[in-house]
């Protein structure tokens, strides 16, 4: 049997290495036609300004070669070079799973210098000289742009001239906001990138029919040699016509607001009115339409809003709303699943209700249901999990008028309860939970949620005798493991440059949890009655009193062809400290790491703390601590149709604030044993990206276990027991 593993082994590894083989040596360049060559590299460099961006010639190149994955190599274009050239099955195979050579053309090489010439004149460098030469080797090409930027003109002085009446000396409270500035380099963009920011703040002061149109620029380059003065120009008619066509402006005022929706859809339109910030008598502004378009987007019930104006008079719009009706309710389903080589397999799925309008006030209620089952295989041993949880939320702060509220966010009001179930061979544990408070956002960009009154209480039944007397040997634990009443606030501050559910760019964020617990329960501890260790009891619970807090900050670059490609990395930092009425966090609040989402090498809750070896006491692993460090670093790239590969490294562990592992086994955090106590593992990974949806699969494999007596792992033991875990899940991992 051992024999037939091992041969199996091998057979992978063959196989594996057979392919990546045929792959490296298969040429690149073998399909192509007599005369043809490939395009392999675009080479650019700038003589005379070597802190020029090349990103701003890149992409105005008429033909780019094929995108690589790594070193320079794109296995999937050694691939599409398979094809024996029949046309058979096999053919139509690769072609379909590889990627086609990109044929050089020498008629795009002119055309991409005409191309960055101009765009270089549109960015202000006048004159500038490009050159390309091509290297051929072996049927690859290898295009080199020399470019020499031009003459830039320093502005020296400006001139404004502008048409009499409200329109002018508006224009003038604005100046300190220009950003065509003496000693500035004169161009084309800079002046275009003004009069959109010009005439978007006019129009905000009510004048609803201008734009950037009006605007004209001269520049003249002879009078100072080397500088150019620049006439700046308001005129009241536009570059398209002539100067009989001129006309005056005048400032709007909003007539008429009409709000038109199907009839269908039953709500009240007082909300709807509450939500608009067009308001009969007022200045135009272009704020408040963005404003109001953002809220009525918020309740997520409108698949359209269109907001319309139309001119009724010298200085009078009417604006109508037009609010088309997307699905109001709805199921969600979610899935992770996960297994080792030890034969533990863990699976949570989750089920969830949804209806925007349940009270026909846009107030969104969500029931979930969901469970989360762990197992090993050829044993009866198991923990079963299920729980249900409603929430409601308002599209208002509750208590506060909407006339507070000025911006494009209005916060919602936020009602949740819940009830939890565990079966675990050691303990049975019920939790009911409950949470009332805030949720919003500003810019568009930062979110929040704060709970003023955040309650849990865990009661827990039917303990094992021997897990029971275990935990008399660690006070740690022990205390952990209790039934307690939890009453704190909680807040979750998110902050992200790109907000899309599935960000197609570069994009950085940072989340901030924290909750504190026990401080105004503890002012009322002299009238409360005692357990033998003289905390303070609610309903003969002990209360909890502690603090905790958890940081993550990540980054994610995109860059190739199409950003086909990206680099993903995620820092994240954790820490809770129980005081006064307790000795230790309640379980719940513990930090672990493993799982579909942190150390992928291992299952949830199986690393750490520290180098404590795994707690026997747990049937099923439960390896938590007070706090927690962990980083992620993850190579994605595209494969074909909507399939994508990953290879990622994963580092981090637990650790506790008081020694709970036996001797020369630490679970605490100290500078002695920091970096032998870091788990870590290395996998690979594929993702089927769906757009709305990202599917995935990871398989980790472990390189540093800080229980073993050999921490260090090599290829011989990534596929061997306890030496991987493989993951299912929704979403990205971070």
């Amino acid at each position: 049997m051992m024999f037939q593993k091992a041969m199996k082994g091998f057979g992978r590894i063959a196989a594996t290495g057979f392919l990546l083989l045929m792959a490296l040596s298969c040429s690149t360049t073998r399909v192509l036609q007599e005369g043809e060559y490939r395009l392999a590299r675009n080479r650019i460099e700038v003589i005379n300004d070597n802190r020029f961006s090349l990103g701003e010639i890149e992409p105005y190149l008429k033909q780019k070669p094929n995108s690589y994955f790594i070193f320079g190599w794109n296995p999937f274009l050694n691939v599409y070079n398979w094809q024996n050239g029949k046309g058979g099955g096999w053919d139509r195979f690769v072609k379909k799973i590889g990627v086609a050579p990109v044929v050089y053309d020498p008629e795009q090489v002119e055309n991409s210098i005409e191309n960055v010439k101009d765009h270089l004149e549109y960015l202000g460098y006048y004159g500038s000289d490009i050159s390309a030469r091509v290297d051929v080797r072996r049927r690859n090409v290898t295009v080199k742009y020399e470019v020499r930027l031009g003459k830039r003109y320093p502005v020296s002085r400006i001139t404004y001239h502008l048409p009499d009446g409200e329109l002018a000396e508006e224009f003038l409270r604005d100046t300190a906001n220009v950003t065509i500035r003496t000693g500035a380099f004169l161009s084309e963009s800079a002046l275009e990138a003004e009069s959109e920011r010009s005439s978007r703040y006019l129009r905000d002061k009510g004048f609803y029919t201008f734009s950037k149109s009006y605007f004209s620029f001269e520049a003249d380059t002879l009078s100072v040699p080397g500088y150019a003065a620049l006439d700046f120009r308001i005129n009241e008619y536009t570059r398209n016509e002539t100067p009989e066509e001129a006309r005056p402006f005048y400032r709007f005022r909003i007539n008429d607001v009409t709000i038109s929706y199907p009839k269908r859809l039953k709500i009240r339109e007082e909300v709807l009115r509450n939500l608009n910030t067009i308001r009969p008598g007022a200045i135009y502004d272009g704020t408040d339409i963005s404003n109001t378009y953002s809220r009525m987007s918020s309740l997520r019930m409108f698949n359209g809003i269109n907001i319309e104006m139309e001119k009724v008079d010298s200085n009078l719009v009417d604006c109508s709303i037009d609010l088309s009706q997307s699905k109001l309710q709805g199921f969600k389903v979610n899935l992770e699943a996960s297994v080792n080589s030890t034969g533990l397999f863990g699976i949570s799925p989750q089920l969830s209700y949804y209806h925007k309008n349940i009270f026909r006030g846009g107030e969104w209620l969500n029931l979930s249901f969901m469970g989360n089952f762990q197992m090993m295989f050829n044993s009866h041993v198991r923990s079963n999990e299920f729980g249900v949880s409603a929430g409601l939320s308002f599209p208002k702060f509750l208590g506060l008028p909407y006339r507070l509220f000025k911006g494009p966010a209005i916060p919602r009001t936020d009602i949740n309860l819940s009830y939890n179930y565990q079966s675990r061979p050691e303990y049975t544990r019920n939790i009911i939970s409950t949470s009332y408070g805030y949720n919003g956002s500003a810019g568009g960009r930062f979110y929040y949620q704060v709970y003023p009154i955040q309650l849990n209480i865990v009661r827990l039944f039917d303990l094992d005798p021997n897990f029971y007397s275990s935990l008399a040997s660690d006070p740690f634990m022990r205390n952990a493991y209790q039934n307690h009443f939890d009453l704190g606030f909680g807040s979750t501050f998110y902050y992200t440059t790109n907000a899309d559910v599935n960000p197609k760019t570069s994009y950085f964020y940072t989340r901030l949890q924290f909750d504190i617990s026990g401080n105004v329960l503890s002012a009322f501890k002299s009238l409360m009655n005692t357990d033998e260790n003289g905390a303070g009891m609610i309903w003969n619970t002990p209360f909890s009193q502690y603090v905790r807090a958890e940081l993550t900050l990540g980054k994610t670059w995109r860059f190739g062809r199409e950003n086909g490609q990206a680099i993903a990395a995620r820092l994240l930092a954790g820490a809770g400290y129980a005081y006064g009425n307790s000795s230790a966090l309640p379980f719940e609040k513990h930090f672990y790491a493993g799982g579909s989402n942190s150390l992928r090498g291992w299952q949830a809750r199986t690393v750490g703390p520290g180098l404590a070896p795994m707690e026997e006491s747990f049937l099923i692993p439960n390896q938590t601590g007070d706090m927690k460090l962990e980083a992620n670093v993850e190579y994605r790239f595209h494969l074909f149709w909507k399939l994508a590969g990953a290879a990622f490294v994963d580092a981090g562990n637990v650790w506790t604030f008081k020694e709970s592992g036996p001797d020369g086994r630490s679970s605490r955090l100290t500078a002695d044993t920091f970096a032998r106590s870091i788990a870590a593992n290395w996998g690979l990974g594929i993702r089927l990206d769906l757009d709305f949806l990202v599917i995935r699969v990871d398989m980790g494999m472990k390189i540093h276990d800080p229980v073993r007596d050999r921490p260090w792992i090599g290829p011989s033991g990534w596929l061997r027991r306890d030496g991987y875990a493989v993951h299912f899940g929704v979403g990205y991992p971070f």
